[in-house]
Protein backbone atom coordinates (compact mmCIF):
# COMPACT_ATOMS: atom_id res chain seq x y z
CA UNK A 1 0.00 0.00 0.00
CA UNK A 2 1.40 3.39 -0.95
CA UNK A 3 0.58 6.93 0.03
CA UNK A 4 0.45 9.55 -2.71
CA UNK A 5 0.56 13.29 -2.12
CA UNK A 6 0.43 16.01 -4.76
CA UNK A 7 1.39 19.66 -4.83
CA UNK A 8 0.12 21.51 -7.86
CA UNK A 9 1.03 24.90 -9.32
CA UNK A 10 4.38 25.22 -7.53
CA UNK A 11 5.86 28.49 -8.75
CA UNK A 12 9.23 27.00 -9.69
CA UNK A 13 10.29 25.64 -13.07
CA UNK A 14 10.09 21.83 -13.28
CA UNK A 15 13.66 21.52 -14.50
CA UNK A 16 14.92 23.07 -11.27
CA UNK A 17 12.65 20.99 -9.04
CA UNK A 18 13.74 17.75 -10.76
CA UNK A 19 17.36 18.40 -9.73
CA UNK A 20 16.38 18.31 -6.06
CA UNK A 21 13.84 15.50 -6.49
CA UNK A 22 16.55 13.25 -7.97
CA UNK A 23 18.59 13.60 -4.78
CA UNK A 24 15.90 12.05 -2.54
CA UNK A 25 14.43 9.41 -4.82
CA UNK A 26 14.44 5.85 -3.33
CA UNK A 27 15.75 7.06 0.04
CA UNK A 28 14.32 6.45 3.50
CA UNK A 29 12.10 9.27 4.70
CA UNK A 30 14.41 10.36 7.55
CA UNK A 31 17.41 10.35 5.22
CA UNK A 32 15.50 12.32 2.58
CA UNK A 33 14.47 15.00 5.07
CA UNK A 34 18.05 15.36 6.31
CA UNK A 35 19.30 15.69 2.72
CA UNK A 36 16.70 18.38 2.03
CA UNK A 37 17.61 20.25 5.22
CA UNK A 38 21.11 20.96 3.90
CA UNK A 39 20.22 21.34 0.22
CA UNK A 40 21.45 24.65 -1.27
CA UNK A 41 18.17 25.19 -3.17
CA UNK A 42 16.17 26.17 -0.08
CA UNK A 43 12.81 27.08 -1.58
CA UNK A 44 12.51 23.80 -3.43
CA UNK A 45 13.78 21.83 -0.43
CA UNK A 46 11.18 23.42 1.86
CA UNK A 47 8.38 22.62 -0.61
CA UNK A 48 9.44 18.96 -0.89
CA UNK A 49 9.88 18.65 2.89
CA UNK A 50 6.35 19.92 3.46
CA UNK A 51 5.05 17.45 0.90
CA UNK A 52 6.85 14.52 2.55
CA UNK A 53 5.63 15.61 6.00
CA UNK A 54 2.08 15.71 4.62
CA UNK A 55 2.49 12.12 3.46
CA UNK A 56 3.79 11.14 6.91
CA UNK A 57 0.76 12.76 8.54
CA UNK A 58 -1.53 10.71 6.30
CA UNK A 59 0.41 7.56 7.24
CA UNK A 60 0.05 8.33 10.96
CA UNK A 61 -3.66 8.99 10.53
CA UNK A 62 -4.18 5.63 8.80
CA UNK A 63 -2.12 3.78 11.40
CA UNK A 64 -1.52 0.81 9.11
CA UNK A 65 2.02 1.80 8.08
CA UNK A 66 5.25 1.54 10.08
CA UNK A 67 6.89 4.96 9.86
CA UNK A 68 10.44 3.60 10.27
CA UNK A 69 10.21 1.55 7.08
CA UNK A 70 8.73 4.23 4.81
CA UNK A 71 10.69 4.95 1.64
CA UNK A 72 10.14 7.57 -1.04
CA UNK A 73 9.10 5.19 -3.77
CA UNK A 74 8.21 7.59 -6.54
CA UNK A 75 8.80 11.29 -6.86
CA UNK A 76 8.19 13.03 -10.12
CA UNK A 77 7.72 16.54 -11.38
CA UNK A 78 5.44 17.42 -14.27
CA UNK A 79 5.10 20.73 -16.06
CA UNK A 80 2.20 22.94 -14.99
CA UNK A 81 0.69 25.98 -16.62
CA UNK A 82 3.03 28.60 -17.99
CA UNK A 83 2.21 32.23 -17.26
CA UNK A 84 3.21 34.59 -20.04
CA UNK A 85 4.48 38.04 -19.14
CA UNK A 86 5.81 40.85 -21.30
CA UNK A 87 9.02 42.81 -20.75
CA UNK A 88 9.39 46.03 -22.75
CA UNK A 89 12.46 46.22 -24.98
CA UNK A 90 14.09 48.86 -27.13
CA UNK A 91 12.30 50.53 -30.06
CA UNK A 92 8.82 49.51 -28.91
CA UNK A 93 9.40 45.78 -29.04
CA UNK A 94 8.20 43.36 -26.39
CA UNK A 95 10.02 40.35 -24.99
CA UNK A 96 8.00 37.41 -23.72
CA UNK A 97 8.85 36.04 -20.26
CA UNK A 98 7.58 32.54 -19.54
CA UNK A 99 7.02 31.89 -15.83
CA UNK A 100 6.82 28.13 -15.54
CA UNK A 101 5.05 26.17 -12.83
CA UNK A 102 5.26 22.52 -11.85
CA UNK A 103 3.16 19.73 -10.36
CA UNK A 104 5.03 17.57 -7.83
CA UNK A 105 3.90 14.07 -6.83
CA UNK A 106 5.47 12.03 -4.02
CA UNK A 107 4.61 8.41 -3.35
CA UNK A 108 5.63 6.81 -0.05
CA UNK A 109 5.81 3.04 0.26
CA UNK A 110 7.02 0.49 2.77
CA UNK A 111 10.47 -0.98 2.22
Amino acid sequence: MGIKVHNRKVGIAPRKVRLVADMVRNKKVEEAISILRYCPKKEIAITLTKLINSGLAIAVEDGKVDLDTLVIGEIFVNEGKTMNRVQPRAQGRAFRIRKRTSHVTVSLKEA
